[in-house]
């Protein structure tokens, strides 16, 4: 099995139809016991095997653990993946937003060192920074795509108008956001803004944080330091209203025979052949069923049963605590 190709956006980035994201090896998800390098290595490698050669990554995972990470994996390999990391946050004296221009130039090289490559295939902003204006960060990555050192521009969270302003400076082929049957925030206006100036979706959360594989336990029962442990949509009420709301991609994937994670992962790529979900794992096991969601079926009737089961007023709590939610540029 080997997955089929993607585009994201009109400048010729192919990418496998589904990605990796490599984040939870490093920090969110478990404790710092339960993440092996020697496992998560092995799941690098059997994505690459599995055509599954899309990467995502960033400096502020770890912080900059997750990329060291990914240098170690992909010596010898380098060459058989397409490999994204971000920019845009202040780690050192304290967390903030970061893109000025010389910062951007100085992370482009220091994440360089960490991956151990001469260019980095997809850069992002990783989050829209209210301090710089959105044309300079736009110009200073398009000069070093001009420089050899990128090859492609994205965006992650970003709204509407930077979208707009960004990609008149600069094109820019994919917008990295939240999106899934959890989360459906970019339908309204984002998706259409997408479509119109042609540049590809890249959601993270697929499975909506692990919630929609139907493995889930409330918020306290997570150990300190797991990102769902503080999750408003794990805790109380919200949890209970959700699992109500999932119960509709469990029925379904009995029906089929399949997972309720392969079920999930369907749903986003039949929305379009420019969306390139990035399920995260760290176990081989995990990434095999996710690759697998990839020859999941699902037909116009199931689809819409999945959207209204899991619309959005269905799901209870907001997707973030509100410092977070503070950094999503909309």
């Amino acid at each position: 099995m080997s997955l089929e190709k993607r585009t994201l956006g009109q400048q010729g980035l192919a990418v496998s139809a589904l990605g990796l994201g490599c984040m939870g090896m490093s920090q969110s998800y478990g404790t710092p016991e339960e993440r092996d390098e020697r496992e998560s290595i092995a799941t690098i490698h059997r994505a690459i095997d599995l055509g599954c050669t899309f990467l995502d990554t960033a400096e502020v995972y770890g912080p900059y653990t997750n990329e060291e990470l990914l240098g170690r994996a992909l010596k010898g390999r380098r060459d058989q993946v397409v490999l994204a990391t971000k920019f845009g946050f202040r780690i050192e004296n304290g967390p903030g937003l970061d893109s000025r221009p010389e910062h951007i130039r100085q992370v482009v090289e220091e994440s360089l060192r960490r991956l151990q490559t001469d260019h980095i295939d997809l850069l992002y902003q990783h989050r829209v920074d209210p301090a710089v204006p959105i044309e300079e960060v736009a110009g200073t990555v398009g000069e070093l795509i001009k420089a050899g050192k990128v090859r492609f521009f994205g965006l992650s969270e970003a709204g509407v108008a930077n979208i707009r302003r960004a990609h008149a400076v600069y094109p820019i082929s994919a917008l990295q956001s939240e999106y899934s049957l959890w989360e459906r925030n970019l339908e309204a206006e984002i998706i259409p803004v997408l479509r119109e100036l042609g540049i590809g979706l890249v959601p993270f959360s697929p499975l909506g944080r692990g919630f929609l594989t139907g493995a889930v336990k409330r918020a306290e029962e997570y150990p300190e330091g797991d990102f769902r442990r503080g999750d408003p949509r794990y805790q109380g009420e919200n949890f209970d209203a959700n699992v109500r709301a999932a119960a509709a991609v469990r029925e379904l994937a009995q029906a089929i025979g399949v997972t309720p994670g392969q079920v999930a992962i369907a749903w986003l790529l039949h929305k379009g052949p420019g969306i390139v979900p990035i399920p995260g794992t760290k176990r081989v096991k995990h990434l095999e069923e996710n690759v697998a969601a990839a020859s999941v079926a699902l037909d116009a009737a199931q689809m819409q049963a999945l959207d209204a089961a899991l619309a959005p007023e269905n799901i209870s709590g907001p997707r973030y605590n509100p410092t977070t939610m503070s950094m999503i540029d909309r």
